[in-house]
C-alpha cells in the first residue's frame, strides 16, 4: 500500500535520522547491511513483494504498478554487494495483455523465481498465478475479499511447502481484532488469524525453511516509518509459537514492504527486505539483511 509521507524532510536530517542504529528485539536478529538500488538499475520502482531463491542468490520482485523484475544478488561475505536484474516486465491480465489503470495495484508475491509465483492486488481484491509472465491464471474470488478496506487489502502472501497460499489483509477492522489469515488449497478458507499488536500492519510474509510463518509489518506515524519481523509457528491451524526477531527504530530503513526468507550455506536463516520507495525523491529502493540468531521456541 502506498503511503505518502506528511512533512517534508531536509536531506541532512533525514540522513542522520537513518543512520540511527536498529534495534533488535532480544538480540534475536543480527543486522547484515543495506544495499542502495538505484533507480538507473532497476527503471522501476515501488516495490512492494520479494520471493528469494533457496540459496539466497536469486529473486522476483513486483511493483505496485504492476511490473516484475527478476535478477541476481552477489554478496561478499554477509553484504550485498551487487544486484543485476532485466528488464521490467508488466504483469499480463488473463488475456496475456497488460495490466492497465487501477488494477496494476500488485502488492504479495510468493512463490519461486523461475517458477510459478502469485501476485495479489489491491486494485479489485484478488490472487492470480503465474505460470509465466506471458498470461495469468485467475484464482477463485470470494465474496469476502469484496469488503476488505480500500488500500488496505491482501498485502502479504506466501506458499508453504504443500503449495497452499496464504493471503493476510493489512486490517483486519478493529485494533483488537486478530488479522484474518486467508488459505487456498482449492478452495478459500480462513483457518486462523495473527494477534494484532500497537500500530504494526502486515506487508510481507513468508515459510522459512523451518516451515514457520514470518510477518513484515510496518507501522507509519505520519513522519516515517518503523519495520518489525515476527515468527509464528503453525500446527493443526493454530499458532502455537510467536517470536518478535525484529522491531527497529523510526526511519531506520525506509518504506519495507517485501520479505524473502531463505537459509545460508552454514545454516543461518536469512531475511531479505525490499522497500517501496513511493516513487518519490526523499526515499529509496534499498535490500536489508538480517541474520535470525534465536532458534524456534
Amino acid at each position: 500500500m502506498r503511503r505518502r509521507i506528511g512533512c517534508a524532510l531536509s536531506a541532512s536530517f533525514l540522513a542522520a535520522l537513518l543512520a540511527l542504529p536498529s534495534a533488535a528485539s532480544s538480540q534475536a536478529a543480527e543486522f547484515l547491511g543495506s544495499y542502495l538500488w538505484r533507480a538507473e538499475d532497476h527503471n522501476l520502482g515501488g516495490f512492494s513483494g520479494l520471493e528469494l531463491s533457496a540459496d539466497g542468490s536469486r529473486f522476483v520482485a513486483i511493483s505496485d504498478r504492476g511490473g516484475v523484475v527478476e535478477g541476481t544478488i552477489e554478496r561478499n561475505e554477509d553484504r550485498i554487494i551487487r544486484v543485476t536484474s532485466g528488464p521490467p516486465v508488466p504483469l499480463p491480465d488473463h488475456k496475456g495483455q497488460p495490466l492497465r489503470g487501477w488494477r496494476t495495484d500488485a502488492e504479495g508475491l510468493a512463490g519461486t523465481p523461475g517458477e510459478t509465483i502469485y501476485v495479489s492486488f489491491e486494485g479489485g481484491h484478488r490472487v492470480w498465478a503465474y505460470p509465466t509472465l506471458k498470461q495469468a491464471d485467475r484464482l477463485p474470488r470470494p465474496e469476502a475479499f469484496s469488503n476488505f478496506q480500500g488500500n488496505s487489502g491482501l498485502e502479504s502472501l506466501a506458499l508453504d511447502r504443500r503449495g497452499h497460499i496464504y493471503a493476510i489483509p493489512e486490517r483486519s477492522g478493529k485494533l483488537t481484532r486478530p488479522f484474518p489469515v486467508w488459505r487456498y488449497d482449492g478452495q478459500w478458507t480462513q483457518p486462523f488469524g495473527l494477534r494484532r499488536d500497537g500500530g504494526f500492519l502486515p506487508v510481507g510474509a513468508d515459510f522459512g525453511p523451518d516451515d514457520a510463518l514470518y510477518l513484515l509489518e510496518r507501522e507509519f506515524n505520519g513522519f516515517g516509518f518503523k519495520s518489525r519481523v515476527r515468527r509464528f509457528v503453525i500446527e493443526n491451524d493454530q499458532v502455537v509459537a510467536e517470536q518478535t526477531l525484529l522491531s527497529t527504530s523510526l526511519l531506520r530503513h525506509d518504506n519495507l514492504e517485501g520479505l524473502g526468507v531463505w537459509q545460508d550455506e552454514i545454516g543461518d536463516i536469512r531475511i531479505t527486505m525490499i522497500s517501496d520507495d513511493n516513487f518519490r525523491a526523499l526515499q529509496r529502493t534499498e535490500f536489508v539483511e538480517y541474520r535470525i540468531t534465536v532458534p524456534l521456541p
